[in-house]
């Protein structure tokens, strides 16, 4: 991705997207951008942003298409912990090999930074709140799969000095999240179908809900500040909420708006799953100059009203 110069981004720096778009969408990115659909034959062509339509395990792809990039952002994963318990072995392709493959076409290319979107999840399951000290105990393969990442991150950094940043998200939420299969996305679009909403577990389980424009916010700083080389930063509320409650919190917003009579049910719960998990995002805040300033009703008002939409 080509979005720096002299370590600012603006509106005129070109950008270069891949997606194979088993999730995204092209209405998608033409709801936030005016993009050009290209071919490997004219990349560079077009000086705004360009989608490629390919995948991250095509290595000679990855090789071909980071040319003359300033910074690679990856966000491309198989996220979430319930597909990593289903498919073990597509989480750890697409997660590591996946992420291994951009890494090389850094080096390759000497693209001088990389930023990886990691998870909370390689912590596993501790006493939060979560920091970039604790030692990684994953429960999931999600988690190990992201722990392999960074770890990849790591070594190319100490090795090859890439500029890697690794960005451990909280649980995502917030407008543009349509095809998200997180709660608060699957949560609001089954109420919407009339379709009943089930809790893994008791639902005193907690989790750290991060507002996409918070979070892009952090995406934008670990581009252009410097000496951050080879490190994490939680990127996070700082706020531990159980799933009860947030589930809570967005029946009553949807309830405004119309929508009642929905159905919650607790089931068993999902392997993989930990307890407790909220994250200490003090070092982003100090060191990236970033911290969270979405009210978390607030976002989730918003958040409904995008889906109503």
């Amino acid at each position: 991705m080509e979005c720096l110069e002299k370590s600012r981004l603006s509106c005129h720096d070109p950008i270069r997207v891949l997606d194979n778009l088993t999730t995204g969408t092209r209405k998608d990115l033409s709801e936030a951008c005016i993009y050009s659909e290209v071919f490997i034959s004219n990349i560079g062509e077009f000086k705004g942003i360009e989608l490629i339509v390919g995948d991250i395990l095509d290595e000679d792809l990855a090789v071909k298409i980071v040319k003359g990039a300033d910074v690679i952002i990856h966000l491309a994963a198989n996220t979430g912990v319930g597909p990593s318990v289903e498919n073990p072995r597509a989480d750890c392709m697409a997660n590591v090999i996946g992420t291994f493959n951009y890494l090389e076409a850094a080096r390759i290319n000497n693209v001088p930074r990389f930023v990886f979107a990691s998870s909370g999840a390689p912590a596993g399951e501790v006493e939060p709140p979560i920091h970039e000290e604790l030692p990684s105990h994953p429960v999931s393969p999600y988690g190990a799969s992201k722990l392999a990442g960074e770890g990849y991150c790591s070594a190319y950094y100490k090795t090859f000095n890439i500029q890697t940043i690794m960005l451990r998200f909280g649980n995502v939420y917030g407008p543009g999240s349509l095809h998200k299969s997180s709660i608060v996305a699957k949560f609001i679009r089954q109420a919407l179908n009339k379709e009943m909403l089930e809790i893994y577990g008791d639902g005193t389980q907690t989790r750290d809900f991060i507002y996409i424009d918070d979070l892009v916010n952090a995406l934008r700083l670990s581009v252009t500040t410097e000496n951050i080389g080879g490190e994490a930063f939680q990127i996070a509320s700082n706020q531990e909420t159980t799933i009860g409650e947030i589930t809570e919190k967005m029946v009553k917003i949807l309830n405004q708006n119309g929508i009642n009579n929905i159905d919650i049910i607790n089931g068993e719960t999902r392997l993989g799953d930990v307890k407790r998990n909220y994250s200490d995002t003090s070092k982003a805040k100090n060191r990236l100059g970033w911290q969270p300033t979405m009210n978390q009703k607030e976002g989730l008002k918003k958040t409904v009203e995008y889906f109503l939409k």
